[in-house]
C-alpha cells in the first residue's frame, strides 16, 4: 500500500491509495484495530502525514484537484509499538509491479 514514490504510480492506484489514507487516518482516531495491517507491514502510521502529502503533491502535479485537507495527527498510543511498524517497501513495490501494467511502465527496472 505504502512506500511506491507516488511519481511512480498509474493514476488509479495513486487516487486509490489517496483514500486508503484517509480511511486509515479515520481508523486512527478512531481506535480501530488495524493489526492485520501492521503484521503483513502494508502500513506505516508514523509516515502517515508524509505519505498523505507526498500523494496530494503527485495528484495536484498531474492536475487534480486536492481539496481533503490532512485532518491532523491522531493519537496512536494505543498501538503500542506496532506504532513504528515500517512498510517493508520491497515488498509492496514487487506486489504493485506484478499487479498492474500501467505502473509497471511508470517504474521500469527500479529493483535492479
Amino acid at each position: 500500500m505504502w512506500i511506491v514514490e507516488p511519481e511512480r504510480m498509474c493514476n488509479r492506484h495513486l487516487l486509490g491509495e489517496h483514500n486508503e489514507v484517509h480511511m486509515l487516518i479515520g481508523s486512527l482516531f478512531k481506535k480501530r484495530n488495524i493489526s492485520g495491517f501492521l503484521k503483513k507491514r502494508i502500513v506505516e502510521p508514523q509516515s502517515i502525514r508524509a505519505r498523505h502529502d507526498a500523494i496530494a503533491t503527485e495528484m495536484e502535479r498531474r492536475g487534480y484537484n486536492h481539496r481533503s485537507p490532512f485532518p491532523g495527527m491522531p493519537d496512536m498510543a494505543y498501538l503500542g509499538k506496532e506504532a513504528d511498524t515500517v512498510v517493508d517497501w520491497v515488498s509492496s513495490y514487487r506486489d504493485l509491479m506484478n499487479r498492474c501494467e500501467r505502473c509497471r511502465e511508470m517504474a521500469p527496472n527500479k529493483l535492479e
